[in-house]
């Protein structure tokens, strides 16, 4: 043991689709703005676009709808994203089953705790009042690294700010973009999907939902996956 509670240096959690069910806010603003861009978002296209960054899923909106990936017609096209995300978020979001309780359990366990979220920080400062901002140590958003995920920047970053190894870091994700951008950047990965299942992976512990989460199953997690990667 190297005197962190369970071995675990940080616990790194997502927001959409892990935390809060927004997930399904995010379904609608991309159908009203694809709507607003004269077409019709397709079943494959959401899927691709589940716990993606934004720019990554602009790129995915415009080529669904057949449409020139001109600079400013996607800054109009995320702007107006943006807006009508930021309307639904501020009507309120539904917690995922078990994850306030979660928070608190993983908080009084004494382990650092970040926000890792691909959505944008104007976006995030809209939920974080109703999460609770007390139970993050620090937030990382996706506009304030230079590759959101699937890339792991934002996750060496959240350790980076919390001042431990990221291979000693829980990550609490719901898809496969934000898996894979947890297990690129060297995390151990509880899976708790949501909206689209999440491939089975060397670094990643799937569970079905995060009522019961205790720190036993955290420091589990990791103890696997770091046994995973010895064998």
């Amino acid at each position: 043991m190297d005197g962190r509670p369970h071995g675990v240096a940080a616990v790194l959690w997502d927001m959409d689709g892990t935390l809060v069910d927004s997930e399904k806010v995010w379904t609608v603003s991309l159908r009203e703005t694809a709507a607003w861009l004269g077409g019709e978002l397709s079943a494959a296209a959401r899927e691709a676009v589940v716990g993606s960054n934004m720019a990554d899923t602009l790129d995915v909106l415009f080529a669904d709808l057949g449409l020139a990936r001109r600079p400013a017609a996607l800054a109009r096209a995320r702007d107006e994203l943006v807006r009508r995300t930021g309307e639904l978020f501020a009507a309120g979001l539904e917690w995922r089953a078990g994850a306030r309780e979660a928070l608190r359990v993983v908080k009084a366990a004494g382990w650092a705790t970040a926000l890792v979220t691909n959505t944008e920080r104007d976006l995030t400062e809209l939920v974080l009042p109703a999460i609770g901002r007390e139970h993050f140590d620090v937030t990382v958003c996706g506009d304030e690294v230079a590759h959101g995920k699937p890339r792991p920047d934002i996750y060496h970053r959240a350790a980076e700010l919390l001042g431990v190894p990221v291979q000693a870091c829980v990550a609490i994700e719901d898809s496969p973009t934000g898996a894979l951008a947890a297990e690129r950047a060297g995390a151990a990965v509880l899976v708790v999907p949501c909206e689209v299942p999440v491939p089975a992976g060397p670094r990643r512990v799937e569970r079905r939902s995060l009522e019961g989460l205790t720190p036993a199953v955290v420091a589990a997690t990791l103890h696997r996956v770091h046994t995973r990667s010895a064998a």
